[in-house]
């Protein structure tokens, strides 16, 4: 009887556990649980990096969350030496750049995708006959992907609509492997390259060696921080070390684009040529799946096309500006246009400096300005002059199916609306500093680091104590960034502002209930 009754409770909790987890994965706003995700993993992270030694003496515990949401959102604000950190810790925040990457949480977007895809078929099993089997039963999907809010739900169903060959969770998990693949072997590939130059470049090796890096855990390290945007490097002055190292900067270059701005440009060709090779006809109906990284044809043109012009833009800006600065003091002409490309291509969302700002010349403000642009554009910020034709049947099916929108969206505000108040708000908490300190906590250098810490990128103005216009004989110079000096309230406010920028895909559309005539 005791048997039975424990079998019974068993069950019970077990009941209750599915029912949890299927309100929890199926029925909560995406938003919500994306936020769960990296607040769990960011304090899960601050928990070990203070419970493992460290090379010098351990930071104060703000530092530490910091660091830790930091290395989540992907954002790479500094406010610790990195140098300071043991080989364990650099592990560690190896980790979690890792799981907080794009590429990698869309995988888990596709992974609950696939598996409600499967609970609905399960649950309606007498909705699908035999002559029907290859057919997808419409349903709402739920996606954890860079880009995903609930108004794509609509989207999704009516692609798997308009598919009758292939059943959605085939189709989404054919998917999800590929872009496994794709991330498996970028890293795979990145790591062994720069493993083989180090072991043949010795002046690199020799930077390393004299700071007591080792060369498997600067290669990982670098390559999934590069490849998750996350500008993390395991040295203090970053890029800036191996500046004289142009085949190290081209090694590191492609992974920016690779995970980032170019992820669908590449991640359609590779589609295309596995298709190609294996003349399987299911790979040209991916499209039909609804992931927010795999663009369109012509609009994946114009994507590659638009990063093309920004790091051109960029590139020439940078060159006619500061082709004769200190900061590219030394090199070779060659050199420097590496150096110039380098920072081009990382001011989007990377965020690994070759040219420490906080030395540049006053003439490279402008520079500095078209940084702060770069910064805040989305990653797939596109010119699309031409409607895609795809996207206008989108539009028509969507306007049937379109749900009306939340008195909440209508309430949100801009994203440069909320930058400005979040730029307000650390100008009151560094008023003081503001006053006594004036060259350094200036608004440019302020508006640098907010949208930076927004645009989740992780470029620095830094902090100089020959700047301090009453000179503190205490002051010492540390490679951390601009935040990594301001006041506690300041740093919580950067803590948001980064939460912010992670999730900004879910208020892009905000400001709407404004009418500016």
């Amino acid at each position: 009887m005791g048997s039975l009754l424990h079998v019974s409770f068993s069950a019970t909790q077990h009941s209750k556990l599915h029912r949890a987890y299927q309100l929890l994965f199926f029925h909560v706003h995406p938003f919500w649980l994306q936020l769960l995700y990296f607040v769990s993993i960011s304090f899960f992270g601050f928990v070990i990096l203070k419970a493992l030694p460290m090379k010098t003496g351990m930071p104060m515990d703000l530092d530490l969350i910091f660091t830790s949401v930091s290395a989540t959102t992907v954002s790479s604000m500094v406010a610790v030496e990195m140098e300071s950190f043991s080989n364990p810790q650099l592990l560690l925040l190896t980790l979690l750049m890792l799981l907080g990457g794009e590429v990698f949480t869309s995988m888990l977007g596709l992974h609950f995708t696939y598996l409600k895809s499967k609970t609905k078929e399960a649950q309606a099993p007498h909705e699908h006959d035999d002559a029907d089997k290859g057919k997808p039963a419409p349903s709402s999907s739920l996606q954890l992907t860079a880009t995903t809010c609930m108004d794509d739900v609509d989207r999704v169903e009516q692609g798997f609509k308009d598919q009758p060959r292939y059943d959605r969770a085939f189709l989404t998990r054919l998917l999800l492997f590929i872009v496994l693949g794709y991330h498996v072997v970028v890293h795979l590939a990145g790591y062994s390259l720069m493993l083989v130059y180090l072991s043949v470049v010795s002046g690199a090796r020799a930077v390393l060696a004299g700071k007591g890096i080792s060369l498997h855990t600067f290669s990982v390290f670098t390559v999934v921080s590069t490849f998750a945007s996350g500008g993390f490097m395991p040295n203090n002055e970053g890029m800036v070390a191996f500046r004289s190292f142009p085949g190290l900067l081209l090694l590191v270059m492609p992974h920016v684009l690779l995970g980032n701005t170019l992820f669908p440009v590449f991640l359609r060709l590779a589609i295309w040529a596995l298709r190609r090779v294996t003349r399987r006809p299911e790979l040209g109906e991916l499209q039909s799946i609804g992931y927010d990284h795999l663009l369109t044809s012509r609009h994946t043109c114009f994507l590659a096309f638009t990063v093309a012009m920004f790091v051109l833009a960029q590139l020439l800006l940078f060159c006619a500006m500061e082709w004769g600065s200190d900061g590219l003091h030394g090199l070779t002409a060659a050199q420097k246009l590496v150096t110039a490309l380098f920072m081009s291509v990382n001011s989007r969302h990377t965020g690994e400096m070759v040219v420490d700002l906080s030395t540049v010349s006053l003439v490279l403000t402008a520079v500095v300005v078209l940084y702060v642009v770069m910064m805040y554009l989305p990653p797939y910020t596109t010119f699309l002059p031409v409607e895609d034709d795809s996207d206008q049947q989108v539009g028509a099916d969507q306007h049937h199916q379109k749900r009306v929108t939340s008195i909440w969206r209508k309430l949100l505000m801009s994203p440069l609306s909320c930058l400005a108040i979040f730029i307000a708000v650390v100008c009151i908490t560094e008023r003081r500093q503001i006053s006594d300190d004036p060259l350094n906590f200036n608004i440019l250098n302020i508006t640098v680091e907010v949208i930076s810490a927004y645009g989740n990128v992780g470029f620095s103005t830094g902090y100089s104590c020959g700047r301090q216009v009453t000179p503190d004989g205490g002051c010492r110079d540390t490679w951390v960034g601009f935040s990594g000096k301001w006041s506690w309230q300041g740093k919580l406010v950067l803590i948001a502002v980064m939460f912010y920028g992670r999730l900004k895909k879910f208020s892009m559309h905000g400001g709407e209930a404004w009418m500016i005539v």
